[in-house]
């Protein structure tokens, strides 16, 4: 333990007893004892996330400062709060953590050292300091960084709740980011993602400014030496289809693209629990057997300590966090080259977006700031099924820019580096959601194998006149008629209309990007 006056430059005063950058070992004991989690079979730890099992996209917010008030793309996605409610937000809970025992963890987030970012995850629960470890890039255990304040601090305390007449906030949970004091607030929720994903949220903020890229996409490195990227919001394939035996994992979430290439902002890995085989995802099915895991809302039996990871009562959403060099062939220096590939992908719920498609630059641009998925069951509050939706950059929750300024840095990339770009549909087919059916992981496999090996780059295509999209007229180990969508279905007729309709949701949605593209852009899409 390390002495508690160390907390008071962030705020904290008389605080219980301190530990600073405990270990794996200690923070699992720390978190058995105090009734945090429970052992499970095989070493992982299996915590419960309450009522939160989610996101809660709702109730984060942005400080309104003059620094940041002309950077920031306010609305629904960047939600404003005045200094004055967040200053009474932020007394609160730091009077909140008055003899309570917290546990630090300091971290980079980063792995490049030119652009990484060092960082102070402070909690009042052992567990939530094990992920923030897992995931980060911590500094040796038992150990503290330099005396200097870090760059960033993140303050996690489930048990304070927000009022929201008092602060200003939309319910009792709140994530608060405040750029002038490089500090976010998390409370009223366990869901630990929270602390992922508000770093996340500062690092899409600060990269841009120093004209670096910054990616929600998972990133691998084949033998030649070849990086891929793969986009897609959560649910959508990223961690399964980059974590492959044949090519070695450079990160499943989050990455920065610089002039020196690609490189991973985290040490560790988010990834769904929910039904993994052992057969098809053996890499990620392995990690729920290891000490170092920290699993959530996985359901466990209280006398044998087994897993049943095909259980969703709790939630659709488990969750397992793992230091990435559980992955056999991860890239110990968390970097990569310039990416040869770049693969969007969605989950369709309409059932007729082919399974793979060629794109050009523009369309590149055009799907990446249309960002077209399905929320996948649990992964946000209230989210029981697949739902159609549009999330600019395939993480609009994250973006605290315009898209358009992502949507500059990918073009500028994909253009200076000559880059493959392919859309890869990992939904439905033979009909909508609730009559088709997934789109086969092997057949997605069988594709996307294609697409890095290159062996689609010069096949013919046809193009899809409601989608204005290039498919493939043949790819290896796939059947063919099942690359284009309308031949999927029992009734043509039936397909064009679903398909219209997703056609005519594009176009509204692009709109808000009108303004703001180039015509060859907005000429790109659905027509």
């Amino acid at each position: 333990m390390q002495p508690a006056s160390m907390l008071e430059v962030h705020g904290i005063i008389h605080p219980g007893h301190v530990y600073w950058n405990p270990s794996v070992s200690a923070l699992y004991s720390e978190s058995i004892r105090r009734g945090e989690g429970s052992l499970a079979e095989g070493g992982p730890l299996v915590c419960s996330t309450g009522i939160h099992t989610g996101r809660s996209p709702d109730d984060k917010f942005i400080v309104l400062e003059p620094s940041t008030e002309q950077h920031v793309w306010w609305g629904k996605v960047n939600r404003a709060i005045d200094r004055e409610r967040f200053g009474l937000l932020q007394k609160t809970t730091l009077q909140s953590l008055t003899k309570k025992d917290l546990f630090v963890q300091d971290c980079f987030v980063g792995a490049d050292p030119a652009y990484r970012l060092s960082v102070r995850v402070i909690t009042e629960r052992a567990w939530h300091s094990l992920f923030a470890r897992t995931m980060f890039l911590p500094v040796p255990a038992g150990q503290r960084s330099d005396e200097q304040v870090p760059e960033f601090t993140v303050i996690d305390v489930p048990s304070m709740e927000a009022d929201p007449h008092i602060h200003g906030t939309k319910s009792n949970v709140f994530i608060v980011v405040d750029f002038s004091q490089r500090l976010v607030l998390i409370g009223g929720t366990s869901y630990a993602g929270e602390i992922k994903k508000s770093l996340f949220s500062v690092m899409n903020y600060l990269l841009p400014l120093r004209n670096v890229f910054p990616m929600h996409c998972s990133a691998n490195v084949g033998e030649r030496g070849d990086v891929a990227l793969f986009f897609g919001l959560s649910g959508t394939g990223k961690t399964t289809l980059s974590s492959v035996a044949n090519r070695s994992l450079i990160g499943d979430d989050e990455h920065g693209w610089s002039d020196e290439g690609v490189f991973n902002f985290e040490g560790g890995c988010y990834a769904k629990m929910i039904r993994l085989s052992p057969e098809e995802e053996p890499q990620i099915y392995s990690t729920t057997r290891r000490f170092g895991t920290v699993l959530e809302n996985v359901a466990i039996d209280a006398v044998t300590g087994k897993l049943n990871l095909d259980d969703d009562r709790v939630t659709e959403n488990t969750r397992g966090a793992y230091p990435i060099s559980f992955i056999n062939n991860s890239v110990p220096s968390g970097r990569g080259g310039h990416p040869d590939t770049i693969v969007m992908l969605t989950a369709d719920a309409f059932g007729v977006m082919p399974p793979v498609a060629k794109l050009s630059p523009e369309a590149a641009m055009y799907h990446f700031l249309s960002g077209y998925t399905a929320k996948v069951a649990g992964t946000e509050k209230g989210v029981s099924e697949p739902t159609a939706t549009f999330s600019a950059c395939f993480g609009a929750p994250f973006m605290i820019h315009h898209p358009s300024v992502y949507a500059r840095l990918l073009g500028e990339c994909i253009s200076k580096h000559k880059v493959h770009v392919w859309l890869v549909n990992t939904g439905w087919t033979g009909g909508a959601y609730g009559q088709g059916h997934r789109i086969g992981l092997g057949d997605t496999r069988a594709i996307v194998e294609s697409l890095l090996s290159g062996a689609l780059n010069d096949v013919r295509c046809e193009r899809d006149m409601i989608f204005n999209l290039e498919i493939p007229t043949e790819c290896p180990n796939v059947k063919n008629e099942i690359l284009q969508p309308r031949s999927t279905w029992v009734n043509g007729a039936d397909y064009d209309d679903k398909a219209r309709t997703l056609a005519g949701m594009f176009v509204d949605n692009f709109r808000a990007f009108e303004s703001e593209t180039e015509a060859g852009i907005r000429q790109a899409g659905p027509r």
